[in-house]
């Protein structure tokens, strides 16, 4: 487990304490020699953990599509700056390179990247550990939103192997480090394979 890619939000008007979080994380990237994959963006979290990790001579690879590219919004303190045709290729891009995910607290772009590195390990597209970093119960919601879909057989409740909930960027790591790929059942119950 060497490249990380870690989603996350790109306001800079969110909450310190995110940012903090951010920051513990990126320290734990440059103590561990861990490489950052992100969306490349210089705003947010994504900003400053990429500047922290450069700053200590650490690897960070950057995504960015073209249509955020042109805004001016890329970061320069990158170790290799890639830029995608559209937003599509650019989590195909991310995903390629790594080998293991991390959600920090972010918005609409961090949770549908979020939702669909979960869903590619449930259709065995990948066997990458996912992380949900949950600083200050910001995921708590989404979670219990998790639990309705299990109770109520939208998904079977062996996927929560499919993520792991860290409540500490210290507690992320270590999980991803120490990774054991369990094989879960298939997505499709039997019954819908009879039809």
């Amino acid at each position: 487990m060497q490249n990380i890619c870690v989603f996350c939000s790109s306001s800079d008007a969110i909450d310190e304490k995110y940012n903090e979080s951010a920051g513990k994380l990126a320290d734990i990237f440059i103590e561990k020699k861990l490489t950052l994959i992100n969306g490349g963006a210089k705003v947010g979290m994504m900003g400053i953990m990429s500047r922290k990790i450069n700053k200590a001579k650490g690897k960070v690879i950057g995504i960015i599509p073209e249509v955020i590219n042109n805004k001016q919004l890329a970061c320069k303190n990158l170790t290799e700056l890639i830029v995608t045709k559209d937003m599509r290729s650019r989590k195909e891009k991310m995903s390629d390179l790594s080998d293991a995910f991390i959600a920090l607290a972010g918005g609409f772009g961090t949770l549908e990247e979020l939702m669909e590195v979960i869903t590619l390990k449930q259709l065995e597209v990948h066997e990458k550990p996912i992380v949900i970093l949950n600083t200050d119960n910001f995921y708590t919601k989404l979670i219990e939103q998790f639990e309705v879909f299990y109770e109520n057989n939208f998904t079977k409740s062996d996927y929560k192997n499919l993520y792991f909930i860290a409540g500490k960027p210290e507690e992320a790591i270590d999980y991803i480090l120490n990774y054991d790929h369990s094989k879960l059942d298939s997505k499709w119950y039997k019954t819908n394979l009879n039809v």
